[in-house]
């Protein structure tokens, strides 16, 4: 029989001022949890207490005389699933192109074989300084015949300069002999791209599929510079809506039939909103906290 030597690890005993400044950063961090945490938490609880009983203010850790009249009258409303409908198709659809073009856009750019590849980078990396402004872009999309067009949420800004050079950077950082043993052999450049460069990208993909989602899910000008039709009106917008139709009339009661409607203030209604348009991204972010971090150091190594 085998016998496993014992390995004696000496651990260094901690002195009192280790065990102060363990301690102090300790502090240090939860107050910053608390800090991080605490609004997210207030929105939420604001929400689910009673108008009347949120009306004094404080702080609030708990909801104050539980009620979830806000959210029955908001879901209640036929426009909100519309509106959430839209928002899902532009976040999927929108977000899925927008990686696809990026990832396409930045893997050429990043081959020193590639011919002209610094003037295409600086062209791209130009969009970054200067734009046309909001009112050509407009007259753009107009005589592209986007207007009220559910393309409009997807295409003018399918693709960001930002995160191509992000991937970009980190598909530099590659080591050149992967795509050399490949081709010898006898990959093509889309295997190459499709079989080996991808599946080592999935840190930096999923950091860039977050920054594209996000920015779809909160997407409110194009729902409100290239969108007349309410079948095709964004989430962002709606609640927007809902806000100052609270704000004029101090309740929900235009958009609803409910009598009960009444009972709610426009605080009660701004912080349900802002708890329906933030929780999704709540849920989903830790899932793919670990990739975002690492995908953004990883792919701004190299420049």
């Amino acid at each position: 029989m085998r016998t496993k030597s014992k390995q004696k690890v000496w651990k260094k005993k901690k002195t009192i001022g280790d065990r102060i400044s363990s301690g102090f950063i300790g502090i240090i961090l939860t107050i910053i949890v608390i800090i991080t945490i605490y609004p997210f938490w207030h929105v939420l609880m604001y929400s689910l207490s009673d108008s009347k009983a949120s009306m004094g203010g404080g702080i609030f850790l708990y909801p104050r005389d539980f009620s979830i009249l806000s959210y029955q009258l908001l879901f209640q409303t036929e426009q909100i699933f519309v509106a959430f409908g839209n928002t899902l198709f532009k976040t999927i659809f929108g977000t899925a192109l927008s990686v696809i073009l990026t990832a396409l856009t930045a893997y050429p750019l990043s081959l020193p074989r590639f011919k002209g590849r610094g003037f295409f980078s600086m062209m791209i990396f130009f969009t970054m300084l200067f734009s046309g402004g909001m009112i050509p872009t407009y007259l753009l999309v107009k005589e592209l015949g986007l207007i009220d067009n559910y393309l409009v949420y997807i295409l003018p800004g399918a693709m960001s300069a930002y995160d191509m050079f992000i991937l970009r950077n980190f598909f530099q950082s590659l080591p050149p002999s992967l795509e050399e043993s490949a081709f010898l052999d006898g990959a093509n450049a889309f295997q190459i791209f499709y079989k080996i460069i991808l599946p080592l990208s999935k840190p930096v993909l999923a950091a860039v599929t977050m920054f594209y989602g996000i920015g779809n899910w909160n997407s409110y000008m194009d729902g409100v510079l290239y969108v007349n039709k309410s079948d095709m009106q964004l989430l962002q917008v709606y609640l927007r809506q809902l806000i100052t139709a609270a704000g004029g009339k101090g309740a929900l009661g235009d958009l609803s039939n409910l009598g009960s409607a009444a009972a709610l203030t426009e605080d009660t209604m701004k912080m349900t909103v802002i708890a329906v348009s933030v929780i999704p991204v709540l849920i989903v972010y830790p899932f793919l906290q670990k990739y975002y971090t690492k995908g953004v150091l990883v792919g701004s190594v190299k420049g």
